[in-house]
């Protein structure tokens, strides 16, 4: 599992340029989830034929820290004991005078280095520059490790490469590179640490209006193996509600885009021009055309 990456796609291009015709300003869910808000000058505006990708590191971090609850005073500290029997290395975190909360977090090398190959192919197939932002001035060591590989690699593997597109690599604090992001114009990818990425992702989403319009693939270094999925996950909420026996209504086009996406790279894989145009940027566009109408249609039904 070492080295996968997640990576986020929006929308289609030609669907989120329809999109950006009618733009929408983030907003409390509970508002946007029945009544999309429309300003001349939005807050975000993403340009439908400039898009940004999202990726970031997934595996070996957040989701396998350890972390506790202090309920007395005491020493947090963190022990490496070295497989070759030699002197144990500690470090005290904090010294606990009343309760509190801790935490331990790790990453290695090799998925770090299979996150970074992962993202410099990634920027090559879009022709787009790369970002990849950290908050290496606070945690130095451990975010530092990420920059030092991640530049390490660049300069071993892909500098030529990227030259020769006329794209670039370069690393940029996480606070400064989300002001770049929320001005930009997008064509760019942005590479995050997994919680960074899992933030930053929906904010994205939701500026095209909703996370109902976000796809996530995970994508092996080798380029080869990748998983596609609705990023919004099995919508538990709805389940529920549905349960208790009341009406629903689920986006579906994020699963479509799931399908195409792995269509997309089953054609690529087996050299299939064919099955690759079968799912053109247009049918998004169509599909939303379509559930638009039958919107259109239940709300006369229904008298609205």
């Amino acid at each position: 599992m070492a080295g996968y990456l997640r990576a986020l796609t929006t929308l289609s291009r030609s669907a989120a340029a329809a999109l950006a015709q009618n733009p929408a300003v983030l907003s409390a869910a509970v508002v946007y989830a029945t009544k999309r808000i429309k300003v001349d000058q939005p807050v975000v505006e993403m340009d439908g034929d400039e898009m940004t990708r999202i990726i970031w590191e997934f595996i070996k971090e957040k989701y396998r820290a350890t972390d506790f609850v202090v309920d007395q005073p005491g020493k947090f500290k963190l022990v490496f004991s070295p497989a070759d029997g030699s002197k144990q290395k500690e470090w005290e975190v904090f010294d606990f005078h009343a309760g509190g909360c801790g935490m331990g977090m790790y990453n290695t090398d090799e998925s770090i280095s299979g996150f970074a190959h992962s993202c410099f192919q990634y920027a090559i197939q879009k022709k787009w520059p790369l970002y990849m932002s950290t908050k290496n001035t606070i945690l130095k060591a451990y975010d530092g490790r990420f920059k030092d590989i991640f530049q390490e690699i660049f300069e071993k593997n892909y500098k030529p490469e990227f030259d020769k597109l006329k794209i670039w690599y370069e690393h940029r604090l996480i606070d400064d590179m989300v002001a770049q992001v929320l001005k930009s114009s997008g064509g760019f990818v942005w590479a995050c640490k997994n919680y960074d990425g899992d933030v930053q992702s929906d904010i994205l989403a939701q500026g095209f209006g909703s996370l109902g319009l976000m796809t996530s693939v995970l994508v092996c270094p080798d380029g080869k193996t990748i998983e596609a999925e609705a990023a919004h996950g099995t919508v538990t909420r709805h389940y529920r509600e549905h349960q208790r026996g009341r009406p629903t209504s689920t986006n579906p086009i994020a699963s479509i885009f799931a399908w195409t996406r792995g269509l997309e790279h089953r054609g690529k894989l087996d050299g299939n021009p064919d099955l690759m145009n079968c799912k053109l940027n247009e049918h998004y566009v169509n599909t939303s055309d379509f559930l638009d109408a039958i919107k259109t249609n239940l709300d006369k039904a229904i008298g609205k």
